[in-house]
């Protein structure tokens, strides 16, 4: 089995190969894994200035679904070696979580790496914590929002239907349209066509 040990001492050699002047700057990897964890490849995404690399989701999951990677592992350098993750790394981290769910592509772990040491997100607790904060995950949230607007409509429709078959009824007994409408909320005109 693949560890952030192992995926470290890969990793930090791709960092040390770089120069001098761009190891000073903060690069974004995804390694791509298939079901036996073996790596079909690594992917430099982004690189970016000093204290922060931007990525997007397509940009980082592109060659992962050209491969056919079913899963894998993101890596991004701090230059100034502190490895605990910031709130945007937390939130970046996020994003691609629930955009690799979408895809069918696990994230295993993301590793914040320097020149001597690393952080592992899935060693830390911090990749299960993201994976069930709720956020990012629009795709249920407008699923089961969805789902309780088609209720609430098929509820206003059985409410109109019964409203109007009660009204038929009162009209065919002599009621008053007046009191047909205080009995059944419809208005005169909806009772007129009856």
């Amino acid at each position: 089995m693949l560890n952030a040990d192992q995926v470290y001492n890969v990793m930090q050699q791709v960092l040390l190969r770089e120069n001098e002047i761009s190891r000073g700057q903060e690069h974004f990897w995804i390694i791509g894994l298939d079901n036996a964890n073996k790596i079909l490849f690594i992917e430099l995404v982004s690189l970016g200035a000093a204290n922060r690399v931007q990525v997007k989701p397509r940009e980082v999951f592109r060659v992962a679904i050209y491969k056919m990677a079913v899963k894998a592992i993101l890596v991004h350098n701090h230059p100034s070696g502190e490895l605990f993750p910031s709130e945007d790394d937390k939130d970046a981290t996020d994003r691609l979580l629930k955009s690799g769910d979408m895809l069918g592509i696990n994230i295993i772990d993301h590793l914040i790496i320097s020149e001597e040491n690393f952080y592992s997100f899935e060693d830390s607790g911090l990749l299960k914590e993201l994976q069930n904060n709720g956020l990012y995950q629009l795709v249920e949230k407008e699923r089961e929002s969805l789902r309780l607007w088609k209720i609430e409509v098929e509820k206003e429709k059985a409410v109109k239907e019964f409203a109007l078959k009660m009204a038929k009824e009162l009209k065919a007994m002599g009621l008053d349209e007046k009191d047909i409408k205080k009995a059944t909320g419809l208005g005169l005109k909806e009772i007129r066509k009856l």
